[in-house]
């Protein structure tokens, strides 16, 4: 588990094929690796992933092919910046939300303007994920836990101030740019539960006739 507060931006050093998937070797810059043993989790741009090779300023991780079919790791190439938090312990400050690191789909960067001293970005999210997504609600974009400001269909905004546009890569994110969305836990487990016991038989979501049967709506 992790808290979406990002420790260090590192890059991409190696992209090594393994029998259909791939290997990382990734660069930690100046993530303090001095405790991180063999098979911690290190999240990277928001996908968690296991350390099966240290050096003192670098791991390498096996990417299964379900994680490059769902995440930007997919594109990743020698030399891109990435997002890195290591696993939260019982002493960590939880300044972010609770985020697990199984990226739940891409998203897109579809604007960016300048907002004070911050930037506001516009991303849209897949169709799936719309549902999920509320104002003032958090959600994890590369890792980074932040907090929506508006929702329009299956787009939303969100404020990145300027520490945290120094110390991650969406300082550099322009229009185009394709990011990892994980939406907040809660979200999706009161979907689960609102289903009751027609959750093992229904493979839908939250519906208004669901809604009604449950006693939210009139």
């Amino acid at each position: 588990m992790f808290t979406g507060i990002i420790l260090a931006v590192g890059k991409i050093a190696a992209v090594q094929p393994r029998g259909g998937d791939c290997r990382l070797k990734i660069d930690t810059g100046k993530l303090p690796m001095e405790d991180v043993a063999l098979g911690d989790s290190i999240a990277v741009n928001g996908v968690c992933l296991t350390a099966v090779e240290l050096g003192g300023h670098y791991f390498c991780a096996d990417v299964s092919n379900e994680t490059l079919s769902r995440t930007t790791l997919q594109a990743a190439t020698t030399g891109t910046a990435v997002n890195l938090e290591l696993a939260l312990t019982p002493s960590t400050r939880l300044g972010g939300h609770i985020v697990s690191g199984h990226v739940d789909g891409i998203g897109k960067v579809i604007d960016k303007q300048n907002d004070g001293r911050s930037v506001r970005f516009r991303f849209q999210s897949p169709s799936g994920l719309a549902k999920y997504i509320a104002e003032k609600g958090s959600i994890c974009i590369d890792g980074i836990s932040l907090t929506v400001n508006e929702v329009d269909g299956v787009v939303f905004s969100v404020n990145i101030v300027p520490h945290t546009l120094q110390e991650t890569t969406l300082g550099g994110a322009d229009v185009g740019a394709e990011v990892n969305l994980e939406v907040d836990l809660l979200a999706r487990y009161m979907e689960r539960l609102l289903q009751g016991g027609a959750a093992a038989q229904s493979h839908g979501g939250v519906s208004e006739e669901l809604l009604k049967n449950s006693g939210f709506l009139n």
